[in-house]
């Protein structure tokens, strides 16, 4: 038999097999490579399954009610009572409401007989009183001349000059009697106090007036080219108002009519029962287009307020720490942060403590979220 062409016939089916064994390898590999890549894929796709997005808010300030109208009350820059200060008959009346008087103007004039008649006596001892204090004095410097020449004792000399002095003490109380009576029968003319307007008038022609402190009130006078306007200011925005500021006083009746307001003075503390400050306003009405004793609404449209950091309430969690919310710092690692909560708006609450306009809160938070835990910002 023939040996070389068995040898190469074993030579190609040996390079075949060989090539079947790569051909087999090969697809092995080309099936086994693609399911490695999907599970790897899978995987990572398990994996970023795995971190939980969530959408977050940056806290942001709220409103500031400063702006809002004030309930205010005007009332005049002056504004006094007129009372008698001697009992007697109203004589004669000469103003009436709404004159405009001037400081000194006679307003009445009362009939007083009674205080007449007492200062018609007091002038009489008076000068009964200063008689006896001229006799007085003669007799003791005579008495005194007499003493010098031993005529008479020093103290009967002592005696005359004691009854000297005692009628110069009694003509100085009659004197001061006199003008105080005097001062009263003056206050039967009733004059203003101020420049102002008669705002009231409670008496007539004919009334009996009584100089005490239950005595009927004659009239009324304010001054008003300035008003007073008074409002109080709610607690939390007590800090932002100081005097020197602007505001805008409006009236329902003077609709589209803007006056302008300037701060002059608080009270200074809270009131106990309402928590709000009182301040005061003055506002120019010289032109007497506002009257005292209105209704109005101011602006303190110059008060500087720092309003505190709103959130969605959709951001709080309520947990036995109290209230909560979580916060994504740049590792992506949840920050749960104890709050201090403000007032409630409904889907906004006021947050006074414990976030930053800079951080990014979570909205809507499982109530699983722990501190420490991946999440991944939605865009």
């Amino acid at each position: 038999m023939n040996e070389p062409p068995k040898t190469a016939s074993s030579h190609m089916l040996r390079n075949a097999g060989l090539v079947a064994v790569v051909l087999i390898v090969a697809g092995a590999a080309a099936g086994i490579v693609p399911r490695k890549q999907q599970q790897a894929a899978l995987r990572a796709e398990m994996e970023e399954l795995a971190v939980p997005t969530v959408a977050v808010v940056a806290p942001s300030p709220g409103q500031t009610t400063l702006g809002l109208p004030l309930s205010a009350e005007i009332k005049p820059w002056i504004d006094a009572p007129i009372y008698a200060r001697a009992s007697g008959y109203l004589k004669q009346r000469l103003v009436d409401i709404g004159a405009n008087v001037t400081n000194g103007q006679l307003l009445a004039e009362l009939d007083a007989p009674e205080l007449e008649q007492n200062l018609l006596r007091a002038r009489a001892e008076l000068a009964q009183a200063e008689a006896s204090l001229v006799i007085a004095k003669a007799t003791a410097a005579r008495w005194a001349e007499l003493l010098r020449s031993g005529n008479v004792s020093e103290q009967e000399t002592a005696e005359k000059d004691a009854d000297h002095k005692l009628k110069v003490a009694v003509v100085e109380a009659n004197k001061a009697n006199v003008r105080r009576l005097a001062d009263l029968l003056s206050f039967t003319r009733v004059t203003a106090p101020f420049d102002g307007v008669v705002v009231a008038r409670n008496t007539d022609v004919g009334d009996l007036l009584l100089a005490d402190s239950v005595g009927k009130e004659l009239f009324r006078i304010a001054q008003t080219h300035k008003l007073r306007v008074f409002v109080r200011v709610p607690q939390s925005f007590s800090r932002s108002v100081a005097p020197g500021q602007t505001a805008e006083l409006t009236i329902p009746e003077l609709p589209g009519r803007v006056f302008a307001a300037t701060v002059v003075r608080t009270s200074g503390a809270m009131s106990a029962d309402s928590r709000t400050l009182l301040t005061e306003l003055e506002v120019d009405n010289k032109k007497r287009e506002i009257f005292s004793g209105s209704f109005a609404q101011v602006r303190l449209t110059e008060a500087k307020q720092e309003a505190a950091l709103t959130l969605p309430a959709n951001t709080l969690l309520f947990r036995a720490e109290g209230p909560q919310v979580g916060v994504v710092p740049s590792d992506n690692k949840v920050e749960l942060r104890s709050v201090k909560l403000g007032r409630d708006f409904g889907p906004i609450v006021e947050i006074l403590g414990g976030v930053a306009t800079t951080d990014r809160v979570i909205l809507n938070p499982s109530d699983s979220l722990i501190s420490g835990a991946t999440v991944r910002i939605a865009q």
